[in-house]
């Protein structure tokens, strides 16, 4: 990757980061990512968002969540 592009993808990823945060999604910068990293690759963004929903509420169910 050029520098320019990493950079781009830097800034793209703390722009999430910070709406996440608005939206207070409880989402790390990692996971965030990952995220866009399978939207690029095609993943439908509604059914992944669905799917991480999902996690979330099986998690909070079984006493995982911090």
């Amino acid at each position: 990757m050029d520098p320019e592009a990493a950079r781009n993808a830097r800034e793209s990823l703390e722009l999430v980061f910070q709406m996440s945060n608005i939206l207070a999604t409880g989402l790390d910068r990692h996971t965030l990512s990952i995220l866009i990293a399978l939207c690029d690759r095609g993943i439908n963004p509604e059914a992944l968002a669905a799917l991480v929903r999902e996690l979330r509420n099986e998690s909070h169910s079984r006493g995982y969540h911090k």
